[in-house]
């Protein structure tokens, strides 16, 4: 593919929910073009875009992937973005780089609404966008219904250029609105004109006057031309849908089967004739596109390839990137134009490049880099964890090497977090879902040769008291050969508000307790309160040295620290321990159909509902506020996604420590024995 002049450039992302055929599309696309002279499919595993190790062994892209293909003297580049929620950040750093995306779902009203996030981060965004609904053929309501579900999830109209025909159920073409041409589908061929269907005339009037009445919404000249009933050319409809999707102010539909390539090289002509160049989102930004100025590149993705390398997909926003520059100090090891995962060596890159950049070590995803000193470029931020695993090496010799392997994994995708969790003393892995996880574990062990085991990770529990003790004693005597071991002492325990923690205090009068062996009592204290009686560590109480006695050969500071050990244990007893579990506030965004079921899900899992509204500029969605207990979170996402069509998630904090019921403890405790907790 020769390298391209900003003006013939087109960088387009294909995005859409899980299973729309976004992978297909693109093989499509690569097809017809002439690309690739084999087609792949996503069941063989050969698909140009799905080439990772990790894609295939789940069959679903897990990552963000690049090809390119001319067609009509433009070079377009096509950024195959992963249908699942849980990759959800790829897909949202790859449309940040994109000039243009296309949309692809299926003719389902009912998986509509799978659409919402990804139309309203494109509206954020100012994304231009079109939509192709894919699998018309197999359509489960009218076009119209569909069109009418689809115009109720994005912001922006929707303008379809085509209409369908069908002969009885069976898709047979399609009308070309702007023309009023219709076409007659071939499988893996071009479609051929047909005379318009007399049975569709009507319809086919009403659906081009609908297209010019939206369009004159945005075009005096049309509105003028619609009102005196003269018929607009098709070069000023062409220009006004150029333009009016350039500014991201219409979202054009149009359809096929990318299986059979229905649709397909109408698509391609659309985009040849409409998408922006890569300079308008460039300029945009304030960036300069004449080639000029430093040489500035953002981070759209991190790949470790197969060889073992480091291969960073960098979208080129300003000026002339050369394979003997350095950016941020980091030398290049070289440029590369992919297909999939295909690499050809490049001399140099220019405004609206999206190239793969070799050997930038410590570079992370979406980093802005330059071969001057430059502010950083806007990114998407990471999407906040809902799913954790516990995890340890296989080989315990291994624990120095994971947590650098674990920042690089963090590095290429933001939306990994990792912590070394103090309380359970476990490595605990964040991220967006289960396969999300699985497929961060996997490359674990291929890229730095790290098997892991995983499991869920335990709840921090804790204990408290619930009422007071007095007086009480311990005496800790143990006589060997030689000096002895003597310490006594009398603690006053009593219970705290949730939340003031330890306390420690003496009233010793007379010396009873040497003041240097007092430190030994706390120690002692501390020491029994790292593990109370149902094996948690012990919270909110205050522990006061009344008394006790000591011997003048005999004591020592370690002789009342087990004293006062001894004291805790009996003391703890007649306290009425109880055991405290982990309170999260948690912020549900549901669409408001699913309002009522997020509830039942909460209150199910023990939650304590606080309310909900309307969530903030997003039409039609609610926003549920709650306490759930942690030890309910680990699969609430799975079960929220469920209950909503994937699209409900969620964000969460530590608020406070909360008593479990006593019959819940000994579920707790049975559940943890069992485990060898």
């Amino acid at each position: 593919m020769n390298n391209p002049v900003n003006s013939a450039l087109r960088n387009v992302a294909i995005t859409g929910p899980y299973s729309s055929g976004k992978t297909t599309l693109l093989e499509s696309l690569l097809w017809v073009s002439g690309q690739v002279s084999r087609k792949g499919s996503v069941k063989d595993g050969n698909t140009v875009s799905d080439s990772s190790p990790e894609a295939k062994a789940h069959g679903m892209s897990v990552e963000v992937s690049i090809a390119g293909l001319d067609y009509q003297g433009l070079c377009f580049n096509f950024l195959d973005c992963p249908g699942s929620i849980e990759f959800a950040q790829e897909t949202y750093s790859a449309l940040a780089g994109a000039g243009t995306a296309i949309v692809v779902c299926e003719a389902d009203v009912n998986r509509v609404l799978t659409l919402a996030p990804v139309f309203k981060f494109l509206d954020d965004w100012e994304i231009p966008h079109l939509v192709f609904i894919n699998k018309m053929d197999r359509a489960k309501q009218p076009f119209a219904a569909v069109l009418q579900a689809l115009k109720r999830v994005s912001s922006r109209p929707l303008i379809p250029q085509q209409y369908p025909i069908y002969l009885g159920e069976e898709l047979h073409g399609y009308i070309d609105l702007i023309t009023e041409q219709a076409y007659h589908y071939h499988p893996g061929d071009a479609a051929d004109p047909v005379p318009l269907p007399p049975l569709l005339a009507d319809a086919e009037q009403q659906a081009r006057q609908e297209m010019l009445e939206a369009l004159a919404d945005f075009d005096d000249h049309l509105l003028e031309a619609l009102i005196e009933e003269i018929n607009p050319s098709q070069a000023e409809i062409e220009q006004d849908f150029k333009q009016e999707l350039g500014a991201d102010l219409i979202v054009p539909v149009v359809m096929g089967v990318a299986t059979e390539d229905f649709g397909v090289r109408p698509l391609l002509n659309i985009l040849a004739k409409e998408a922006p160049s890569p300079c308008v989102t460039a300029a945009r930004r304030g960036l300069k596109t004449d080639g000029t100025g430093p040489a500035i590149v953002q981070i759209l993705k991190t790949y470790c390839t197969p060889q073992g390398g480091r291969l960073s997909l960098a979208r080129i926003w300003q000026g002339t990137l050369r394979e003997s520059d350095s950016l941020n100090g980091h030398r290049l090891g070289g440029i590369y134009r992919l297909l999939g995962g295909q690499q050809s060596v490049l001399q140099a890159a220019t405004v609206g490049d999206i190239v793969g950049l070799a050997r930038l070590e410590n570079v992370a995803t979406g980093q802005t880099l330059s071969t001057e000193s430059v502010d950083p470029l806007p990114f998407v931020d990471p999407l906040p964890p809902v799913y954790a695993l516990a995890i340890a090496p296989t080989n315990r010799q291994d624990e120095v090497k994971l947590s650098t392997a674990l920042g690089k994994l963090v590095e290429a995708d933001p939306s990994l977090t990792w912590e070394q969790n103090t309380d359970t003393q476990e490595v605990v892995l964040w991220g967006q879902g289960e396969i999300h996880l699985q497929v961060a574990l996997e490359r674990l062990q291929r890229q730095y040769k790290l098997p892991m085991i995983s499991r869920q990770p335990r709840i921090p529990y804790k204990e408290t008291i619930r009422r007071s003790a007095s007086k009480i004693q311990g005496r800790y005597k143990h006589q060997t050969g030689g000096h002895g071991a003597f310490g006594d002492v009398y603690l006053d325990i009593k219970p705290l508000e949730r939340g003031e923690g330890f306390t420690f205090a003496e009233t010793i009068v007379g010396g009873v307790v040497p003041k240097q062996y007092i430190p030994g009592v706390e120690m002692g204290v501390r020491d029994y309160l790292a593990k109370g009686p149902c094996g948690y560590p012990l919270v909110d109480l205050a522990v006061t040295l009344t008394d006790g006695s000591y011997h003048t050969v005999d004591s020592s500071e370690h002789a009342f620290k087990q004293a006062a050990r001894l004291a805790m244990t009996a003391g703890i007893r007649q306290c009425q321990p109880v055991l405290l579990e982990p309170i999260l506030a948690v912020t549900v965004d549901t669409p408001s159909d699913f309002t009522a079921k997020v509830l039942q899900l909460v209150s199910g899992d023990r939650g304590q509902i606080l309310g909900y509204l309307a969530r903030a500029d997003w039409p039609g969605w609610d926003q549920v506020t709650a306490y759930l207990p942690q030890a309910e979170m680990h699969n609430f996402i799975v079960e929220l996604r469920s209950l909503t069509m994937g699209v409900g998630t969620f964000t969460w904090q530590y608020d406070h420590l909360q008593a479990v019921s006593d019959k819940l403890t000994q579920r707790i405790l049975a559940d943890a024995q069992v485990g060898g907790d």
